[in-house]
């Protein structure tokens, strides 16, 4: 009996250092929006990127971009790949532009992430 109170209270402090976390991947979906630095996205609260030079220049000093939708939601582009990778190099054609990307999203702690099977320049 003491040994299985042990276990059980055992496993009742292991969630409690270890939280079962949920991470929702919701099926392929289409996002139409702007790519732009992910820095001037939260620090200037831009609608949309100042100019295509700028969000270049910011992606080749390091900054990662991401796609700012129609609805203000920004996406983070992601790869589902271990070891992962970055996605600037298959965002930069597009960057300073309004696309139309489609993938997988994953969605958690408010943040929303893309896995980015197909992106074009918007039409």
């Amino acid at each position: 009996m003491k040994a299985r109170a042990l276990v059980s209270n055992g496993l009742a402090v292991a969630m409690l250092v270890f939280p079962v976390v949920a991470i929702a991947a919701d099926s392929a979906v289409t996002v139409k929006g702007y790519v732009l630095d992910s820095a001037c996205a939260f620090t200037k609260g831009l609608d949309k990127p100042i100019s295509k030079q700028c969000a270049v220049s910011c992606a080749k000093a390091g900054s990662q971009l991401v796609i700012l939708s129609e609805d203000g939601t920004i996406y983070w582009p992601i790869a589902d790949t271990t070891p992962s990778s970055g996605q600037n190099a298959k965002l930069l054609p597009f960057a300073g532009e309004k696309v139309t990307a489609s993938g997988r999203v994953y969605d958690r702690g408010g943040s929303k992430a893309l896995v980015i099977a197909k992106i074009e320049a918007a039409k």
